[in-house]
């Protein structure tokens, strides 16, 4: 069994208000669950900041490959929305071998 996690950091656009910032974030994290319905999608960091946001994803698979490939994909669909900025991201894989 293999866990992945991604870790994305975002920059958002012209955004004022944490009201803003949810109204950018929330369909985000609905796209990212409805196109990959086996991954775990949530705002993790910067609640507190208006134009940045942390999206955490996580999938559990059979393989390494595929943990790697759905991660890879998630990424691509938030780094392509034209409203946000992805200013990193980061992946690590751990299997139940692991102590």
């Amino acid at each position: 069994m293999y866990i992945g996690a991604l870790t994305l950091d975002i920059l958002l656009g012209d955004v004022h208000s944490l009201k803003q910032k949810r109204s950018l974030v929330r369909p985000l994290v609905a796209e990212v669950q409805r196109r990959f319905p086996g991954v775990a999608v949530a705002e993790t960091g910067h609640l507190d900041l208006h134009r940045r946001a942390e999206i955490g994803v996580a999938v559990v698979s059979a393989s390494a490959a595929n943990c790697g490939e759905v991660l890879d994909a998630c990424e691509r669909l938030v780094a392509f929305r034209p409203e946000i900025e992805l200013l990193s991201a980061r992946q690590r894989l751990f299997n139940d071998d692991e102590e």
